[in-house]
């Protein structure tokens, strides 16, 4: 072991340990970095000295006759550092020389896109810009795609270019480096396809076409086959309006494409991992913020084993973009972002090993004081924009060795973006930079390729299968005592497939309004039970968007996952516990501690019906209207502190409200990252429940247990309100109003309170909102005429939380595309199944 003075790393060399997980003995074949206990540097030189000195020290090392004048550099830079003032620019020109000399970066031409920086928009997914969609005007021509030999001068050569209009992104270079798959787009008018060319440029072929969707960030996989991000299961963004999209595969020539990833926002900046897994990033929340849900994620490339890799549960640094793995290391190259920005924010080392949250696997960020914005665990540090303020900026960035990386990075011009090369001993260094900037870097010349993983489901778009080892192992899940947990809950978040412009400011923005402090609809699938053991095995529809919850005896909450999971069709995917530790190895698993693997999978039990949209006005207000509303209304004594009864607002109804707002819930909203403890939150820690205890003078209350569940179930399901994001009235207020912008407008003229408590349109005489006005003041009259046209609108085009709801026809068109794509999926697996060929 030795220490880098200026770097401020510890060189571990080589040596041998015995893996933890299987017992057989492993050798580190390289030196790994890690960062050394800060110190006072060494009188040796200026810093920039020290660092370029332990440069061109280790590559003369690692390349010996392919890096020969290293000892010429060193005899120059002593020269240079021996003299009273280091001339900065004959610094400059050698520190160049030696770090351009290395191998990885001139040995062979480097690829990179010439472009502007996207325009900012709403997230940093928002890139696309696709036809038809919100954004759409926000699309600009790029450049070319073009090659830097350093070995020559720094000569460039175009290899494809999009045309005036045109604009070209995210290439990747084939294992033997005589292939490039991109994605373009001819102009505004097209939308993103998939394009192949020869590294020698020339024979482009296009490998994608369809109409009306985005096809981005493709990657050649070790099979030959492509994985790629698309639009082609239409969605949005839930917090907002924006089209996101889902990993996809397709042969090597654009055959039989089909979804891998189902999450319900958007999956991209996929790499290959070394063992043939894809990373990638990943944007999805469940009964949580939108902004920190950004995190890491692998998948196998048939779409199996989605897992977490890093980030899930980091408040700040939480958005993490553009992951590739460093050579020779069990690390990932990053870029820490923000919600609410480009792509772009620090560059990051990341270290699983030592943690799969905050600011601990972090081992080295550009700039260093980036690092500062990483939260802890319990200790929110700035926010899910925290990485806006990094200057400069970094983006995609891409490992030549575990020590030297090219990426993008600002050149100080504005927004401009150059060519890179950073290394871990403090070097970095402008490699080339042109036109509006320069992006995607990375070498054109043959790469490792890594092992093919072999299929693990099938296409027959039937059940896959679950288990869990134990689910009382876990995060937080110490205080539940054994024999506790007796059913686990499968609970389905939807897609968003529409919006409206209009929205409510619930959690963030809600377009259109869906509940009070979160983003999502929920459909119960089923429970199944939980062996004595915490083992549980069951049946599982494929291609679903799922979390698990664990129910006591009286089908109460203990712990719920915020995050989502799926499963193939013909997928067997397991887990130790419930929010395990994905680093750890699984207790061996024997027939004792396993009795759910000693019978067939259970099959999920459905909720009061088939499975359906949960919908607070028809499944949880009943119960209200039996047992509570002949108090809890408008004008009753009970009334005065909390009202249950039904009546129709602008958004939701008046109990809905009444409960949110007095007190009556313990939930968790669209709450924080971290895992919460178990019975912290839900029916166990909800004041609405006590009177099932005798408290609150509630002894009378005598609900059947159907009503009692259905009341449990709700608040256990975080709350929600809305069954869908279809609208009946897409531009009035809210997205749910049946009183226009104008009306509302002049109901506060004449005096009425317009918030969301104030109308109801069941009853407009009781309207809160209507209380200041004597009921003989002609405003009164008119006031109360406005709300009666509501009522009229309700009833005969009622909401979605109503039956006879009709969607609107922008809402319709929106279904039938999504259906016009999912038939194309369902076709081409049919094609897959039958050893045959479909093309867009």
């Amino acid at each position: 072991m030795r220490t880098n003075p200026k770097s401020n790393f510890l060189v571990i060399q080589p040596m041998t340990w015995r893996c933890k997980l299987r017992g057989c003995l492993v050798l580190a074949a390289v030196p790994l970095l890690v960062p050394a206990a800060a110190g006072p540097t060494p009188a040796t030189g200026t810093p920039e000295t020290v660092s370029l000195r332990e440069a061109i020290t280790d590559l003369t090392t690692t390349f010996g006759d392919r890096y020969p004048g290293g000892k010429a550099f060193l005899e120059r830079l002593d020269k240079l550092a021996s003299l009273p003032q280091m001339p900065a620019e004959e610094f400059e020109n050698l520190r160049r020389e030696a770090l351009v000399a290395n191998p990885l970066v001139s040995g062979q031409p480097l690829l990179y896109v010439v472009r502007s920086q996207y325009r900012g928009d709403h997230h940093n997914t928002a890139t696309m810009f696709q036809t038809g969609e919100c954004n759409t005007g926000s699309y600009q021509p790029g450049g070319p795609l073009k090659t830097l030999d350093l070995a020559h001068d720094g000569a460039t050569r175009v290899v494809a270019d999009p045309g005036p209009e045109g604009r070209l992104r995210d290439p990747d270079v084939y294992f033997d480096g005589k292939r490039i798959v991109f994605s373009m787009r001819r102009n505004i008018r097209d939308d993103y396809h998939l394009y192949e060319v020869n590294a020698a440029g020339g024979d482009l072929k296009t490998l994608t076409s369809a109409e009306g969707v985005f096809d981005i960030d493709p990657l050649y996989l070790p099979d030959d086959s492509i994985v790629f991000t698309s639009s082609r299961e239409p969605k949005y963004c839930m917090c907002n309006i924006h089209i996101m999209g889902n990993l996809f595969r397709m042969k090597p020539d654009g055959a039989n494409i089909h979804q891998i990833g189902k999450s319900t926002l958007f999956e991209g900046h996929g790499s290959l991992m070394p063992d043939g897994r894809i990373v990638y990033y990943r944007w999805e929340y469940i009964d949580r913020n939108f902004g920190n849900a950004q995190g890491l994620w692998t998948v196998n490339p048939d779409g199996t084993n989605h897992a977490g890799y890093y980030g899930n549960n980091t408040a700040a640094g939480g958005v993490v973009l553009n992951p590739r793995a460093i050579p020779g290391t069990d690390r990932i190259l990053c870029i820490l972002g923000s919600c609410h920005d480009r792509p772009w924010g620090a560059l990051a080392i990341l270290d699983r090993g030592r943690g799969v949250d905050g600011r601990a696997p972090i081992v080295r960020t550009w700039p260093a004081d980036a690092i500062n914005r990483v939260s802890e665990p319990d200790k929110p540090n700035g926010g899910f924009d925290s990485f806006t303020g990094v200057n400069p900026k970094y983006e995609d960035p891409y490992p030549l060795s575990d020590k030297y990386f090219l990426c993008s990075r600002m050149t100080g011009e504005g927004e401009k973006m150059g060519i890179y090369l950073v290394d871990v001993f403090g070097n970095e260094i402008l490699l080339h930079s042109e036109g509006e900037g320069c992006y995607d870097p990375m070498p054109l010349g043959p790469r490792p390729r890594p092992p093919v993983i072999p299929t693990r489901r099938d296409f027959n778009n039937a059940d896959g299968y679950v288990y869990v080892q134990n689910v009382y192992e876990g995060t937080h899940m110490e205080d539940v005592k054994p024999g506790s947990v007796k059913f686990l809950r499968v609970i389905e978040s939807p897609e968003k497939r529409t919006w409206t412009e209009p929205g409510w400011n619930g959690q963030g923005v809600e377009r259109p309004g869906m509940n009070w402090h979160d983003f999502n609809n929920k459909r119960i699938l089923g429970t199944v039970p939980v062996e004595a053991d915490g083992s549980v095995s069951f049946a599982l529809p494929s291609d679903r968007f799922v979390y698990f919850q664990l129910l006591d005896e009286d089908g109460m909450m203990i712990q719920s996952m915020r995050s989502g999971t799926t499963v193939q069709s013909g997928e067997w995917v397991g887990c130790v516990g419930c929010h395990d530790e994905r680093r750890a190895a699984p207790p061996a698993m024997t027939p004792k501690n396993m009795l759910a693997l000693k019978r067939a999978p259970s099959r999920l039990q459905g909720w009061h019906g088939p499975a359906r949209m949960f919908n607070y006005r028809l499944d949880v207000q009943p119960v209200f209207d039996r047992n509570c509303v002949r108090c809890h209304d408008y004008g009753k004594e009970a009334g005065k502190k909390l009202v249950l009864a039904g009546d129709r607002g602008l958004i939701f109804n008046a109990s809905y409200v009444n409960l949110w707002t007095k007190g009556a819930l313990n939930v968790v909203g669209a709450g924080p990252p971290e895992i919460r403890q178990a019975y912290s939150w839900g029916s166990h820690a909800s004041r609405l429940l006590h009177f099932r205890e005798g408290t609150n003078k509630h002894t009378d209350v005598k609900l059947t247990p159907e009503d009692l569940e259905k009341i449990v179930t709700w608040v256990d399901l975080n709350a929600p309100y809305y069954p869908s994001y279809a609208s009946a009235y897409p531009n009035n207020p809210y997205g749910r109003s049946p009183l226009s912008g104008g009306q509302l407008d002049q109901l506060k003229k004449l005096g009425v309170a317009t918030g969301i408590t104030d109308i109801s349109f069941d009853r407009p005489e009781v309207s809160p909102g209507l209380a200041q006005l004597p009921k003989d003041d002609p405003r009164y009259r008119e006031a109360l005429a406005i709300i009666r046209e509501g009522q009229q609108a309700l009833k005969k085009n009622p909401n979605p939380d109503a039956e006879g709801f009709v969607a609107s026809e922008a809402d319709q068109q929106r279904e039938r595309k999504y259906e016009a794509r999912a038939e194309i999926e369902r076709k081409n697996r049919a094609a897959i199944r039958e050893g045959k060929k479909a093309y867009d």
